[in-house]
């Protein structure tokens, strides 16, 4: 199933890239889809065919604003941290614990945190994650720092990937 998943997903990409119905396009592109299922389709993640779902769908037509906004709102904030010399700026690396689950929501949080500028995810180790922080407090609980970093994402990364 997950080398067929492979195969589909390839051959709609080179579809999409190409924007053609000629016989070589359709040809070349089932022959390399072919090729690319066959070598990676072991590396397929296994919860890829469940993001099919509408549901799904709709749950990230929603994140995506989401995410957009606060990625401006961190724009702001970084920027009057460089230019205004009375916002601090404390640099370090913060462990935070996030309750997803699933490989590919992880990546995804992980990813989702380093684009919003001041916060780089360093590195993935079970449920925890490390973040490096423009802005690093002196809390020390990491539940406060994980719904603080993790938190606006997860609720929506949950519905999801999981």
């Amino acid at each position: 199933m997950k080398w067929l998943m492979c195969l589909l997903l390839a051959f709609v990409l080179w579809m999409l890239l190409f924007w053609s119905t000629d016989a070589w396009v359709i040809g070349s592109g089932a022959f390399f889809a072919l090729i690319v299922g066959s070598l990676l389709g072991d590396f397929y993640p296994d919860g890829l065919p469940q993001l099919l779902n509408p549901r799904r769908w709709l749950f990230f037509l929603i994140y995506l604003p989401y995410f957009l906004m606060l990625c401006l709102r961190a724009n702001v904030d970084v920027a009057l941290r460089v230019i205004h010399p009375d916002v601090p700026i404390r640099p370090g690396i913060v462990k935070v614990r996030t309750t997803l689950t699933s490989d590919m929501a992880k990546a995804f949080l992980a990813n989702s945190i380093t684009l919003t500028p001041g916060t780089l995810s360093v590195d993935i180790d079970g449920q925890d994650l490390y973040i490096h922080w423009i802005y690093v407090m002196e809390e020390k609980d990491i539940a406060k720092r994980s719904a603080e970093i993790c938190g606006r994402f997860e609720p929506l990364l949950r519905r999801i990937f999981e």
